[in-house]
């Protein structure tokens, strides 16, 4: 790793240097800078990879003692038999099994699931009810690890790529009654902004139209597919169109050119009409948060 660091470096001055006396050759150093930087940014991707399923070995029957925080919020949603789930995203801060306890640092998709009333919840004559966990929540609780997979199936989704892209390597699931919340916020203050405003958007959708056409409107609109029922997910992709449940690129173009648009209609400046539309477009990546798509098509926009 040192040595992609010291070569990049390397090519880099050499850069620097040769730039005002032949052009030519700067400029092939600079694209030989490039690549050593590639190769140290793989190399580093794949320790953090081996670093993140670290937590796999863990994984089993037999159950262990988790303790993380929430890095994204999941939504409350009906499930089978009158109960309900709510997934959220953890990074671990520790595993314990037994007398062995290990900081692990990987990214777990937790499925948590709870009922209106059952004997199981108010064994104790108290009713354990599902809550919404927020971003930098600290949570404690049991549960047995499992590896995400795929199923063999010819040209398949790849359910654990899907996962990995997302820094999520480990799968669990326990009861709400099973968790305890712990003192203390881990995360960034931005980070809990922004999933704040994302949520209050989701919360002024489904008060304003009904439950079917506000789960399209998150998907299509802020990127929250949580309330896309598989069926519905299954006939948009078997007609072609799932690409409009998909916030990307074509979100951006849509919201600057109607934005610039109106701007130009009230006779506003170009410089302004631009400089505001821009930002919009900025906020509208920050908050939906889907990825590169999205903040390449602000770039070029910018």
């Amino acid at each position: 790793m040192l040595w992609w660091v010291l070569a990049a470096m390397a090519f880099i001055m050499a850069a620097g240097y040769f730039v005002s006396r032949r052009v030519w050759l700067a400029f092939s150093l600079s694209l030989g800078a490039i690549l050593f930087t590639g190769a140290l940014a793989f190399q580093l991707s794949n320790s953090k990879l081996l670093s993140d399923m670290g937590a796999l070995a863990f994984a089993g029957d037999e159950e262990v003692l988790l303790i993380a925080h929430v890095v994204h919020e999941g939504e409350i949603r009906e499930a089978g038999f009158g109960g309900v789930r709510q997934s959220v995203d953890l990074e671990t801060e520790s595993i314990s099994r037994g007398a062995r306890t290990i900081a692990v640092t990987t990214g777990v998709r937790l499925g948590i699931y709870g009922k209106e009333s059952d004997q199981e919840y108010e064994a104790d004559n108290s009713r354990v009810s599902m809550r919404p966990f927020r971003y930098g929540e600290r949570l404690c609780f049991s549960t047995k690890l499992r590896p995400p997979r795929n199923f063999a199936n010819p040209g398949a989704f790849d359910y654990r790529g899907y996962l990995a892209e997302h820094g999520v390597f480990v799968l669990a699931s326990t009861k709400v009654a099973n968790i305890e919340v712990l003192p203390g916020f881990v995360g960034s203050r931005m980070e809990r902004w922004r999933q704040s405003i994302h949520r209050s958007i989701v919360r002024k959708i489904h008060g304003s139209w009904k439950a079917e056409d506000a789960a399209l409107i998150d998907a299509a609109v802020v990127g929250e597919s949580a309330f896309i029922t598989p069926s519905t997910r299954t006939d948009f992709q078997r007609s072609g169109t799932y690409h409009i449940l998909v916030v990307s690129g074509m979100n951006v173009s849509i919201l600057a050119f109607v934005v610039f648009f109106v701007m130009r209609r009230l006779r506003i400046s170009d410089l302004l009409a631009s400089l505001f539309t821009v930002l919009l477009a900025v906020g509208y990546a920050f908050v939906t948060d889907v990825g590169p798509p999205v903040w390449r098509a602000v770039l070029m926009l910018t």
